[in-house]
């Protein structure tokens, strides 16, 4: 019963009881049964209020602490995201100014190193949607599609490009297939080799398995590899080993997310091995 439960029960006793209440014994008596309901008022009521209250506090923090994360996570993409873009954006203006006065040849070579960085920053703006898009989203298409295939085209496409490492590329003659979204397979593939050529001094080596109920793909090269510092953080959005290396450090991230978007994994084995494990697609 609650203190307000508590008074509207003692006035209505106090009413019944008011020609009793006159004698001195009844006053005693009265005094003593209040006695009574405030004891039990700070013995019970009290202390259950205070447990109340600090559940209350305790449960409204847990509830706004996920969001409180994502705040936080949104305010970082969106920092990350314009001080990446800032980069780009200042080449393609300071580009424009110099060629104002230029000569024509320059202002040439001008104009193409504007599209260049205007075809970066849009090539950035897409892997940072990208980047945005929910973990399933990549199975919105379920389709098979043989990963083998897919990995002999991007290494098909890569090699002929002019470039002085080598690619070995060795996929099951009978496919490998997993189910989802080709063209983000595509993406996977391609950014991980990419990401080989970079670093390879000679040969980079991309292979396609078939382990149990899993598709692997590796992807290795024969560089100085990943230094332990860097192993998990080089799949963190806009890290870079080397703050002047190449890429705009989302490549590994979109990667990490297009293999769980599959309901895969992708990690780090030995220095410069990438081992992406995807389930493989029901007969």
């Amino acid at each position: 019963m609650s203190a307000v439960a508590y008074a509207v029960e003692a006035r209505s006793i106090h009413d019944a009881l008011q020609p009793i209440l006159l004698l001195p014994q009844g006053q005693a008596s009265y005094v003593a049964a209040l006695r009574r309901i405030a004891a039990t008022i700070v013995l019970f009521d009290l202390p259950l209020l205070a447990v109340v209250g600090i559940a209350s506090y305790v449960l409204a923090r847990i509830s706004v602490r996920p969001l409180a994360v994502a705040r936080a996570r949104e305010e970082r993409f969106a920092a990350d995201a314009a001080h990446e873009l800032r980069t780009p954006l200042a080449t393609i203006a300071t580009v424009a100014q110099a060629a104002r006065a230029a000569d024509p040849q320059e202002q040439q070579r001008a104009l193409e190193a504007i599209a260049a960085r205007a075809i970066d920053a849009s090539t950035m703006v897409a892997d940072l949607m990208l980047l945005m898009r929910r973990d399933d989203s990549e199975r919105r298409l379920h389709e098979p599609v043989d990963l083998g295939a897919v990995a002999r085209a991007a290494v098909r496409e890569l090699t002929g490009r002019a470039t002085p490492i080598a690619i070995e590329c060795r996929v099951p003659s009978d496919g490998a297939y997993v189910i989802g979204e080709e063209r983000a397979l595509r993406r996977l593939v391609g950014n991980l080799t990419e990401n080989a050529l970079r670093h390879a001094q000679r040969m980079v080596t991309v292979t396609v398995d078939l382990n149990g109920s899993q598709i692997v793909l590796c992807v290795d090269d024969d560089g100085p590899g990943v230094a332990d510092a860097d192993r998990e953080r080089i799949f963190e959005r806009f890290y870079k080993a080397r703050a002047d290396g190449p890429g705009s450090g989302l490549g590994l991230a979109i990667c990490r997310r297009i293999a769980a978007g599959h309901g895969g994994t992708l990690g780090l084995e030995g220095r410069a091995r990438f081992v992406a494990r995807l389930p493989q697609a029901p007969a």
